[in-house]
């Protein structure tokens, strides 16, 4: 009988351990998540000062801020499509960084070294960001996955977590290779 009641209670403390563990790196998915968001809404904040800027020069890329009018208006998107119209929106903001390299005067301009300088640093910043989401999301993907902690997960409804993969205006910048002559 008493080895019995030990085990229960083993199970017991082992379910509330489990339990307790499953509900923090769900809750640090959705730090991590909103840590995500905040950056994203700084890009979003940018990115219209941006177009303005490079608009006086060329008439192209005018479909960047519809995009981001879009991405702004649906904040229940699934991770997986928002990653795909975030990166959509990198490659637009990578297309206006090179049609400044087509008009000197804009790229000479304060006012866009200022907006690519702020643009750089957000980037950056959603870049750890990102990884420390994808970070969260693995912990909690092995702990709901991984057995025997599967077993409390699935009867509590817990469940896996989608990364966040998207592509920065930042790293499809071509290098600029200098070479010097000797």
């Amino acid at each position: 009988m008493a080895t019995a009641l030990i085990i229960l209670l083993i199970v017991f403390t082992w379910g509330v351990w489990t339990f307790n563990r499953l509900i923090r790196t769900r809750n640090q998915v959705k730090e991590a998540w909103a840590g995500i968001d905040v950056q994203l809404q700084r890009r979003y904040d940018l990115v219209p000062n941006l177009v303005k800027t490079v608009k006086g020069y060329t008439r192209h890329e005018s479909g960047v801020l519809e995009r981001v009018t879009q991405l702004r208006g649906d904040p229940e998107m699934k991770i997986s499509d928002r990653a795909d119209l975030e990166s959509g929106l990198s490659r637009s903001i990578g297309r206006l960084f090179a049609l400044a390299e087509d008009y000197p005067d804009l790229k000479a301009s304060e006012g866009f070294q200022q907006l690519h300088a702020s643009l750089v640093e957000i980037e950056e910043h959603l870049q750890f960001a990102r990884r420390y989401y994808n970070g969260s999301v693995r912990d909690n993907n092995n702990l709901v996955e991984g057995f025997p902690s599967m077993i409390i997960a699935r009867a509590l409804g817990f469940a896996t977590a989608a990364f966040f993969e998207i592509e920065l205006a930042s790293q499809r910048a071509a290098p600029k290779i200098e070479l010097g002559v000797t």
